[in-house]
This record gives structure tokens, C-alpha cells and sequence, in this order.
């Protein structure tokens, strides 16, 4: 189901592969810094609720 690519396989298979590489560091990283942010938020709501 690859198309023919000819002299261009090696560019485009690595284009591809470069993207998804980097789709998926985007996505880790995003997720690392949803939990970051969810255990700050907690913290946060544990103070509040002490005070209150």
C-alpha cells in the first residue's frame, strides 16, 4: 500500500518518520505537564480548603 516514490523514498519515509518522532515528544511532553499541573492544582486546593 506504499506508494512508488522512486529517488524520493528515502526523503519522504524519513520526513515521515521525523514527524511522528516529533508528534510524539509533543505528546509526552504535554501529558508530563498535565500531571505537573494537576498535583499543583491539588496543592492549591488543599491549602484553600485548610484556610477555609
Amino acid at each position: 500500500m506504499i506508494p512508488e516514490l522512486g529517488k524520493y523514498t528515502v526523503a519522504v519515509m524519513g520526513s515521515y518518520v521525523v514527524s511522528i518522532g516529533l508528534l510524539g515528544v509533543l505528546v509526552g511532553l504535554s501529558l508530563q505537564r498535565a500531571r505537573r499541573i494537576k498535583t499543583q492544582l491539588r496543592a492549591v486546593e488543599q491549602r484553600i480548603r485548610g484556610n477555609g
